[in-house]
């Protein structure tokens, strides 16, 4: 046996857990959807991935947050702006429930939410499967790139208006049953 080396059970294989994106308004939490959604995926195994703000961000994360029996982590995509050199991180970000804060160069969002320095394509990118919720121009820009990328996505809405310009190609589906089964379709 050579000095340092490891005797012992193999390492167990990596299991990577899935991560599920939750798109929606910055600024209204839309409470009862984003309650019933965050805890509901703190139960499945799965890490939940947000931008890290206000509203619905926040909402989320603080149901998923209030599960203590889960493996998953809340993940934050967060804006911030190098200027002059330095760093300087948007204000209002991270909300207090985020556990893994990942800090951007990205300043861009709402009606700019589809340009390349926005953190939207981060946040689009790094999900397996993504839950729109009510928002704004931000959450349907966020929409438009999960399309561009080919991501699964439902938006879990009373009625496609609660989401402006939101193209007729998304799935629109207001019964929490179903957004279920499609969330699990996509991560099982």
């Amino acid at each position: 046996m050579h000095h340092g080396e490891f005797v012992g059970p193999p390492p167990a294989p990596l299991v990577r857990l899935p991560i599920v994106g939750v798109m929606g308004s910055g600024t209204d939490a839309h409470r009862e959807r984003a309650e019933i959604l965050g805890q509901w995926l703190a139960t499945q195994s799965v890490h939940l991935l947000t931008g890290g703000g206000g509203g619905v961000m926040e909402a989320v994360s603080e149901a998923f947050h209030s599960v203590t029996e889960r493996s998953g982590k809340a993940i934050g995509i967060l804006p911030g702006a190098v200027e002059g050199g330095g760093y300087r991180p948007t204000p209002g970000y991270p909300n207090p429930w985020i556990e893994i804060p990942i800090h951007t160069h990205l300043p861009l969002s709402g009606l700019k939410g589809t340009d390349p320095a926005s953190r939207n394509h981060i946040n689009v990118l790094t999900a397996d499967v993504i839950v729109a919720l009510p928002g704004s121009h931000g959450t349907a820009s966020e929409i438009r790139l999960a399309l561009q990328y080919g991501k699964p996505l439902v938006a879990f809405l009373s009625t496609r208006e609660d989401i402006p310009g939101l193209c007729n190609e998304v799935y629109v589906e207001p019964v929490f049953e179903k957004v279920k089964s499609f969330v699990l379709s996509h991560i099982r």
